[in-house]
């Protein structure tokens, strides 16, 4: 199964765009280049009143669909 590993850091701030429906998405980039574009809701498990920050794992199956994201360690 693909995956990928990114660290991000997000501020409660700029996580407030997507609550005011101005974004949907989150642009991340793994650790080895590559961009993928994550739907926000994803994130909403991993969020706090900080933000949201760590490392994590994205799995998708071979036609690109979502299958999982989690947190790393």
């Amino acid at each position: 199964m693909p995956s990928l590993v990114f660290d991000i850091a997000l501020s409660a701030e700029r996580m407030r765009v997507v609550y005011q429906g101005r974004a949907s998405r989150i642009l991340v980039q793994s650790r080895d280049g590559r961009s993928v574009s994550v739907p926000a809701h994803h994130f909403r498990p991993f969020l706090t009143h900080d933000g949201i920050y760590g490392s994590f794992a994205l799995e998708f199956s071979a036609t690109g669909a979502l299958l999982s994201l989690r947190r790393l360690g």
